[in-house]
């Protein structure tokens, strides 16, 4: 488990291309018959990818968490972006087709994830944070998950949002998450950006082909800086940075928030004019 620190806006403002992608973008999150995770300490949440395709992979624990066992005082978020796979959770086997998701509260010891075809194998994302009550298991699937429409063809960002877990949602103890799919012809996703000081974000792209790129946008709303994102590929976004992006194809991507509360439309809006 790779450990990262915080950064302040006004260091991040001096950093070059290479240090931003050292601090803020996590790549090689998903490796074949890997579990590979990446503790952060904006609100402590750990982001990681699991692809198993010849065996059943295992959640463990690391010295890091200094506990018993992974989820001994944490929550985790599961979401299936590859083809049909199953995650056993103490003994219950939960199936979980593309965009379904799972959650697994605080005192979960035993957490295994596993492909139904090694030729068309499960691509797992996990979003964990530390948790003060416990909520019991639960999936969703994308039908299930409120699913709304935004944006517009105009301003080529229409764009379907699944909310999994949430205040109306899946209980959690802090977790925030769920999906978002661009329609073809749609690129910017979050655009007007927003900043939510009370909370860390981090986003997830997937199906983005291979010869295409997300720009993300972070930074402070008068101090923006850009990352270019691959497949498979995450953005550690702090509480004081914007998050958006624009793809040169259409794409989708996971958000998942952690830290003062669980509702979904806590944001501070920024007007485009004000980006700088």
């Amino acid at each position: 488990m790779e450990i990262r620190f915080q950064n302040s806006p006004k260091e991040t403002s001096r950093m070059n291309t290479e240090e931003l992608r050292a601090n803020f973008l996590a790549q090689n999150l998903v490796q074949d018959d890997v579990v590979k995770m990446v503790y952060s300490h904006y609100d402590r949440v750990i982001i990681g990818g699991a692809k198993p395709i010849n065996q059943t992979l295992q959640l463990e624990n690391h010295p890091e968490l200094r506990a018993e066992y992974f989820l001994e005082r944490r929550e985790i978020g599961i979401i299936n972006v590859g083809g049909a796979g199953k995650v056993e959770a103490d003994g219950t086997i939960f199936d979980l087709e593309k965009l379904s998701c799972l959650y697994l509260g605080k005192g979960t010891k035993e957490v295994s994830f596993s492909s139904i075809n090694p030729n068309n194998p499960a691509v797992f994302y996990l979003l964990s944070s530390p948790a003060h009550q416990t909520y019991p298991a639960q999936k969703m699937t994308k039908d299930e998950a409120s699913p709304g429409t935004m944006g517009a063809v105009e301003t080529a960002n229409e764009r379907t949002i699944y909310r999994y877990i949430h205040l109306d949602g899946i209980k959690s103890s802090q977790l925030v998450m769920g999906l978002t799919i661009l329609k073809t012809g749609s690129v910017w996703n979050t655009m007007p950006a927003h900043t939510h000081t009370r909370r860390m974000e981090a986003y997830f792209y997937f199906d983005v082909p291979p010869e295409q790129r997300v720009i993300h946008l972070m930074g402070e709303p008068t101090e923006t800086r850009h990352l270019l994102v691959a497949n498979h590929e995450a953005i550690i976004s702090p509480p004081w940075s914007i998050h958006s992006g624009c793809g040169t194809a259409n794409y989708g991507f996971i958000w998942g928030m952690a830290g003062e509360n669980l509702v979904y439309s806590d944001m501070d809006a920024i007007a485009i004019g004000d980006l700088r």
